[in-house]
């Protein structure tokens, strides 16, 4: 007992002691406040309901709770027979009480090359991870009010600007000075890949995005181990500090969240993802990841399709997202995966409540919706020992309610935040539901009904001419005013004024004629409960489409899986010494060719495919392609830090289009805005898979570089202000970069060979220079945009004279000009069939380049760099048979065998031999003919694209895109919300192309 009243008198001291530096203009009241909330229905977490239980809070924190708890001597006492209590919710994802900002416009073209920031900061003026939101927050009453009233009582709020965007700031949503409302500062780091209002030139795409933040990481460690000897850099300290809150990324797509989750498993983080709400799309993967998420409920509304020719502007995408997005949350749950939810995006905080009610009746119980609103939150943010439970010791956050708080009519009366009372709605309202005679003097007896909710009401007066009226109500307790018009006629309105006392109104009025006169209305017959019978019917099924793999249109609701095959009796164009063989077999098993001949035998359950007036080949390699990439420029002189990986796009329809098209796989290559631009994708165009699952396993890794106008802007509309800007410049780039990195080389070294004595200090990593040494160290290999053979023979000139070679000029429409210097060099060519004069560059293009090429010796490879020419490369091919007469079989390797020696993969594919990877097509025409098209194309023995399958997926998305236009229209027609289709050009990315966020198109 002596114990308990020393820590009694502890805490209140502790309490007396609030407000010191803020001194009172008045006389103080310190005396602890202490509540008690009996009889109650509290539901203390997810999982716990105590019935007629009693909560007890002394100032700010919870003293007790649970059933038959006795109330101490002085508590103010309520009882809330009848109600229920709730932990209030936790906003994990704000920007509440932040300063706003303007959006940025660098990019390209853009004269700040520098930060603008002033001061011993980073670099680049979205690395920003000095930023303490604690040092900018500004209370806002009528927003803490909105949040007050969604139920929340506490919320995260950082400042949502830039790539590093600094550190957050837990606040309670009371009223009252700043120093008073922040629990805790420094609460959580905050991550992007949106630059903000970044106005500097750099980074323009998403991998520049990744690149930027991956550095500012090396560079935090390096500075924190010694770098801090040569430079002061607060935002690097800041960052280093930062690593051990609660890390939140925020992603734009549930592809955002697999790019993330490798960012952070790189430098061993466990973001927390701040979603989309898409993430029930790749549900597999985002759990595999071990992520906690926290998910927003900003629902898309309904598109207004009433005029077909809006309809046509939507993706299937779109449309199975609004009518899927609810059942997020939902899939969440089932899926297991830790999650919290957010107000963030919500034009109002009104409709929150709304949405989740929506997920509820999609699939996500109410447990697990108070948990994500709750101890989750806490959890995520760790605060559990403080918020997310109504547990003793915790803070006294917490919501009064009427009925379950996801209830449709459910009120809630109060929310209690650190212990201050906000009153929302009044709780003890008198139930003046019920019919009435009303008696107006000089006016005739009407009929007053009054039904709909205690707390709303519904009026109706019936006139004695059966007129009914709708009056309007204001209503301060018992005290009530009506006002109608009495008579049809009537330019003025009756106002009666008065109370309810004893199930009766009475009171003054007057008339439209201005008289003054009395009321009363006296209840005839009570307002009738009607219980709801209990439902024995199964549950309602809410009708939706199916997921598949990708999401939208010819998706599969399963993935494709690998099975053993069996061609027979078909032509194959073997691309070997045998060159093409009829009526022969092939026997894919386990992804490889396993055996090529006559007669084979498969072994039980394989598929066998009638290869008869068919012919088979292996599938076409696009050594230059855009595809499936979310952006492919980022604009730094030396890029060589940024990865296509990065950008991978595994919902792109182009994927599907290219395997209609013959195509297995492709070199997704940076475009041609910088001298050296960034790191190549190899991928196989395994269409429904992630991101992850299309890399090329154990390729060699490619780098692009680029020659001539567009990297000197010599298109520009404005005067350069990137060097260089000569052809000459650009050479010198080169030497620059491959110095630098020979110099990062021996500092390394150097390191190497004096880190186990004292004081050595690791050299700074540099992601840029890394990749460049990797090309002097034959690890990494060139493909570079070129044109002119000037410049041709430059870049050969600075490879010799720094021991490497140059893997293969792309485009090289003036190759045929030095194929002998070419062959002597051992360069590769992957050039166009017949383009040219499409600028100046390309004005001596001719289209007997590749057979010149060939004939010369060098590998040469016809490309598409174009989604559209990618899916006709085979007639691409042909065309070296009509310019320099190439015969079938070596035009046949131009897409085929020698894109994959150029890239190093011709040991297991580009031909058909045993033990191959299982990559080949099946075409009902000779492959080199117009009128071919492939009735299967095959990726490591599993079947991507079927003429069978493709003409039932053509069907199916008809029928389900008219399906949810149907609903979309019912929708409309209920009164709901829609918006308006807005059409979109679709984006085909080439060399020049620089974008942020290339969507997919259907």
């Amino acid at each position: 007992m002596k114990l308990r009243f020393l820590i009694f008198a502890f805490s209140l001291a502790i309490s007396a002691q609030a407000q010191v530096t803020f001194p009172k203009n008045g006389v103080a009241d310190n005396r602890p406040k202490l509540f008690a909330f009996t009889n109650a229905t509290i539901v203390v977490d997810g999982t716990t309901t105590l019935e007629k239980a009693t909560l007890i809070i002394k100032n700010d924190l919870i003293e007790a709770v649970g059933v038959g708890i006795a109330v101490p001597i002085g508590a103010v006492t309520y009882d809330l027979a009848g109600k229920r209590i709730y932990p209030s919710f936790i906003e994990p994802y704000s920007d509440y009480g932040m300063p706003e900002f303007k959006r940025g416009r660098g990019g390209f073209g853009n004269s700040q090359l520098e930060t603008n920031t002033k001061g011993a900061f980073a670099s680049n003026q979205a690395i920003k991870p000095e930023v303490d939101a604690t040092t900018i927050f500004v209370a806002d009453a009528k927003k803490a009010e909105e949040l007050r009233k969604a139920g929340f009582g506490v919320a995260l709020s950082h400042t949502m600007d830039g790539i590093i965007r600094g550190s957050g700031v837990l606040v309670n949503l009371a009223d009252g000075k700043e120093n008073d409302i922040i629990l805790k500062g420094k609460a959580s780091a905050h991550y992007s890949l949106d630059k903000g209002s970044s106005t500097q030139y750099t980074p323009v795409s998403k991998m520049g995005s990744v690149a930027l933040l991956r550095q500012a990481y090396l560079d935090a460690d390096w500075y924190t181990n010694g770098g801090s000897k040569f430079e002061k850099n607060l935002s690097l300290e800041a960052l280093a500090a930062s690593q051990t809150s609660p890390q939140i990324y925020e992603s734009d797509d549930k592809l955002g969240i697999l790019r993330g989750a490798n960012i952070g498993k790189e430098f061993g983080i466990n973001y927390i993802f701040k979603t989309n709400g898409d993430e029930y799309q790749r549900l597999e993967e985002v759990k595999a990841t071990g992520a906690s998420l926290i998910v927003p409920l900003n629902f898309p509304a309904a598109y207004d399709v009433e005029d077909p020719s809006d309809a046509q502007f939507i993706t299937l995408a779109e449309m199975k997202h609004w009518e899927m997005a609810s059942s997020n949350a939902g899939l969440l749950a089932k899926a297991g995966i830790q999650f919290a939810l957010t107000s963030n995006g919500l034009k109002s905080k009104s409709d929150f409540m709304a949405n989740l009610r929506k997920s509820i009746e999609m699939g996500l119980s109410e447990n697990k919706a108070l948990e994500a609103l709750t101890l989750n939150s806490a959890k995520i943010l760790k605060i559990e020992d403080k918020l997310g439970s109504l547990v003793k010791g915790k803070l006294a956050n917490f919501l009064i309610t009427s009925e379950s708080v996801f209830g449709k009519n459910n009120i809630i009366y109060e929310n209690w935040i650190s212990g201050k009372r906000y009153i929302l709605n009044e709780a003890n309202v008198t139930d003046i539901r019920g019919n009435y005679g009303l008696k107006v003097e000089k006016l005739d007896d009407s009929k007053l009904t009054i039904s709909g909710t205690i707390e709303k009401p519904e009026y109706q007066i019936l006139l004695k001419d059966s007129t009914k009226i709708s009056p309007k109500v204001t209503r301060s307790g018992d005290l009530f005013t009506i006002i109608y018009k009495s008579e049809k006629k009537s330019t003025a309105d009756t106002r009666l004024s008065g109370y309810f006392t004893n199930k009766n109104f009475g009171g003054e009025g007057q008339l439209a004629t201005s008289e003054f006169v009395k009321w009363s209305a006296n209840l005839t017959e009570p307002f009738k409960i009607e219980v709801p019978k209990p439902d024995t019917t199964k549950a309602k099924v809410i009708e939706t489409g199916k997921l598949n793999y990708p999401f939208g249109g010819f998706g599969n609701t399963e993935k494709p899986k690998q099975e053993t095959i069996l061609v027979k009796n078909t032509t194959v164009w073997t691309n070997e010494k045998d060159g093409v063989i009829k009526n022969t077999d092939v026997l894919l098993q386990n992804g490889k060719i396993a055996s090529i001949g006559s007669n084979l035998m498969a072994p039980a359950g394989t598929k066998t495919i009638d290869g008869s007036k068919s012919h088979l080949t292996n599938g076409i390699f696009d050594e230059h392609s855009h595809i499936a990439l979310y952006s492919i420029n980022d604009v730094q002189t030396v890029s060589a830090e940024v990865r296509m990986y990065d950008v991978l796009n595994s919902e792109d329809v182009n994927i599907y289009r290219q395997l209609a098209g013959g195509v297995t796989s492709s070199q997704l290559l940076h475009g041609s805005a910088n001298c050296i631009g960034g790191q190549s994708a190899i991928v196989k165009l395994k269409w429904g898979e992630a991101p992850e699952n299309l890399k090329m396993p154990n390729a060699d890794g490619f780098i692009k570089f680029a020659l001539g106008e567009n990297v000197k802007q010599g298109s520009s509309s404005q005067f350069p202000v990137r060097f260089p800007a000569t052809r000459m410049g650009v050479e010198q780039v080169m030497y620059d970069a491959f110095y630098r990195a020979k110099e990062y080389e021996k500092a390394m070294l150097t390191y190497n060979s004096l880190k186990v004595k004292t004081g050595a200090l690791k050299p700074r990593r540099d992601l840029e220079l890394e990749t460049v040494l990797e090309i002097l160290n034959k690890k990494r290999f060139i493909t570079c945009h070129s044109y002119v053979q000037s410049e041709i023979n430059m870049l050969m000139k600075v490879a010799d004279s720094l021991g490497f070679r140059v893997n293969t000029f792309t485009h090289i429409l003036e190759g045929y000009k030095v194929a002998d210097k070419m062959k002597k060099h051992g360069v590769s060519a992957s050039t166009f069939s017949d383009w040219w004069a499409y600028k100046m560059e390309v004005k001596e293009a001719i289209p007997y380049n590749a057979a010149i090429l060939t004939k010369m010796g060098v590998t040469t490879a016809i490309n598409s760099d174009d989604a559209e020419m990618a899916r006709r490369l085979n007639q691409e091919a042909a065309k070296t048979i009509l310019y320099g007469g190439l015969s079938e079989e070596e035009a046949w390797k131009t897409v085929t065998l020698n894109p994959a020696k150029m890239l190093h993969l011709d040991s297991k594919l580009g031909s058909i031999k045993v033990g191959k990877d299982a990559d080949v097509v099946l075409w009902n025409n000779n492959p080199l003919s117009i009128y071919a098209k492939p009735l299967y194309t095959i990726i490591d023995g599993t079947i991507y694209f079927s003429e069978e399958n493709d003409a039932k997926l053509q069907v199916e998305n008809t029928k389900e895109r008219n399906r949810i236009i149907q609903k979309m229209m019912l929708e409309k027609a209920g009164g709901a919300s829609t918006q308006k289709v807005v059409p979109k050009k679709a984006i085909h990315l080439h060399c020049d192309s620089i974008v942020e966020n290339a969507e997919s198109e259907e």
